[in-house]
C-alpha cells in the first residue's frame, strides 16, 4: 500500500490541526460505535474547549464527562449549542442527535446515588438508547422496587446503581432474566470504604446475569449497556 493509499484509507482519523496534548481519534465511531469521549478531570478548561471543538467537526455527537461549570463555560464559548447536565457532569454538542432505540432503565437504590445513576442515563441517551429512570427503591423499602416489575421484565438491559452495601442489584437480577450492568458508588458510612464494600458485594453476588464495573462507573456502565441494547434492537428490528 502507497503512503497515499493508507491515508486516503484514514481519512478523519488525520486531525489536520494537530494538538500536542491531545490525539484526536476520528475513527472511533466506525470502530466501535460512538465517538470518541473526553474525559474531563486533569484537563484545562482551554483544553476541553478546543478538544470538544475539533470533535464536532467530524462527528454528529459529542460528550464530556465529569465535568465541571468552569468547562463548560469554556465550551460554550466556543460552541454556542453545547448543552450541561449538571447532575450527570457531562457536556454534550448534539449536532447529528442519534435516535434513541430499543429499551434501557436506569435503577438508583438511593437519593445519594443520583449523580452516578444520572451520568449513566444521559450517556445512555446520548449514545442513542431509549431510557426509563427509576430512583429511590432500595433495599431498605423492598415494596418499592416490586412496584417496577413490568418495567424490569421488558426492557433489554437494567443499569443498577447502588453504594451501602451493594444488594439492590442480587435483588433485581434475581426478578429478571435481563442482563444486569451493575455500578456500585462511593456512598456509605465508614466502612463502605468510599464503594469497596459495594463493589466487592456486587462482585460476589449470588444471582446469575449480574456484570459489574467500577465504582461510581456511570459512563463506563452505560457503553456496556448501550451495545447490549444495540444488539437487542437490531435484532428485534430483523425478527
Amino acid at each position: 500500500m502507497s503512503v497515499e493509499e493508507a491515508l486516503a484509507h484514514c481519512g478523519d482519523a488525520v486531525d489536520a490541526g494537530g494538538l500536542s496534548y491531545a490525539n484526536l481519534d476520528h475513527l472511533r465511531a466506525q470502530r466501535t460505535g460512538f465517538p470518541e469521549v473526553v474525559y474531563c478531570p486533569g484537563k484545562s478548561d482551554e483544553q476541553i474547549a478546543v478538544i470538544v471543538d475539533r470533535l464536532a467537526l467530524h462527528a454528529g455527537v459529542v460528550v464530556a464527562t465529569r465535568a465541571t461549570e468552569s468547562n463548560f463555560e469554556a465550551v460554550r464559548r466556543i460552541a454556542a449549542d453545547a448543552t450541561f447536565d449538571a447532575d450527570a457532569r457531562i457536556i454534550a454538542v448534539e449536532r447529528q442527535p442519534l435516535p434513541r432505540v430499543g429499551s434501557s432503565v436506569v435503577i438508583s437504590a438511593g437519593t445519594a446515588d443520583r449523580p452516578v445513576a444520572a451520568e449513566a442515563a444521559v450517556a445512555l441517551e446520548l449514545m442513542g438508547n431509549a431510557v426509563a429512570r427509576v430512583e429511590d427503591v432500595g433495599v431498605a423499602g423492598l415494596h418499592r422496587i416490586l412496584g417496577h416489575i413490568g418495567a424490569l421484565r421488558t426492557v433489554n438491559v437494567i443499569v443498577v446503581v447502588a453504594g451501602m452495601e451493594g444488594a439492590l442489584p442480587s435483588v433485581v437480577a434475581g426478578l429478571t432474566d435481563r442482563p444486569i450492568v451493575a455500578v456500585p458508588t462511593s456512598i456509605g458510612y465508614g466502612a463502605s470504604f468510599g464503594g469497596l464494600a459495594a463493589l466487592l458485594a456486587m462482585l460476589n453476588s449470588c444471582a446469575s446475569g449480574v456484570t459489574v464495573v467500577n465504582i461510581d462507573g456511570g459512563f463506563v456502565a452505560a457503553c456496556a449497556a448501550s451495545r447490549i441494547n444495540h444488539l437487542a434492537a437490531n435484532a428485534q428490528s430483523t425478527s
